[in-house]
């Protein structure tokens, strides 16, 4: 073989391995749980998000679903009730109907708010349990606050966009407020 096109075949050799090297290096600091993959940081609406924690959340024997919560650039500490913009995603592993989503949602709401409380927020929360959409294993919810409105999109797919910083906190709540679904998952979530 010619010195010429020996030294071709090394760069392309070269560059061959380069690429995923660059792959992985793009994918630096991301998490992985059972197979659901959590990047480092997000870039939503030109605004950058740093991961706080991931978790895995089990119901009862079942590993349900993975999440990871993320807050806007700037914000280290924890705040998943305030203003600060933040996203909670969840990608789950088995299947769950729309109507199932909406009836816990409301529940978890419902016990969490003093009365008049809740009862100023049940318009905007059923107009928002209304966008629920059945998931099956691999699909993926993003709950985001911007510091403007409260988001829900399925796959990347926006569903809702509105509601106030008062529902925000409650759904947010859900998961990372006093009384969540798992203390554990809560604490993953929130890099205790």
């Amino acid at each position: 073989m010619s010195s010429f096109r020996t030294r071709g075949v090394l760069l392309l050799a070269a560059l061959a391995t380069a690429l995923p090297a660059s792959a992985a290096f793009a994918e630096r600091g991301a998490v992985e749980i059972e197979g659901a993959r959590f990047p480092a940081t997000l870039e939503v609406d030109e605004r950058r998000y740093e991961r706080i924690g991931h978790g895995l959340f089990r119901y009862m024997i079942w590993d349900a679903y993975a999440g990871a919560y993320y807050q806007a650039a700037g914000y280290p500490r924890p705040a998943p009730q305030s203003d600060v913009p933040r996203r909670l995603e969840l990608e789950y592993f088995h299947a769950i109907e729309a109507g199932d989503f909406a009836e816990v949602t409301r529940e978890r709401v419902r016990k969490a708010l003093p009365g008049n409380a809740f009862a100023r927020l049940e318009p905007s929360l059923a107009a928002f349990n209304g966008r629920y959409r059945d998931v099956t294993p691999g699909d993926r919810y993003a709950l985001g606050w911007d510091g403007e409105a409260l988001t829900l999109a399925l796959n990347g797919e926006p569903l809702y966009s509105g509601g106030d910083q008062a529902l925000a906190n409650a759904l947010f709540g859900i998961w990372l407020g006093n009384d969540p679904l798992g203390d554990d998952f809560r604490d993953d979530l929130l890099g205790h």
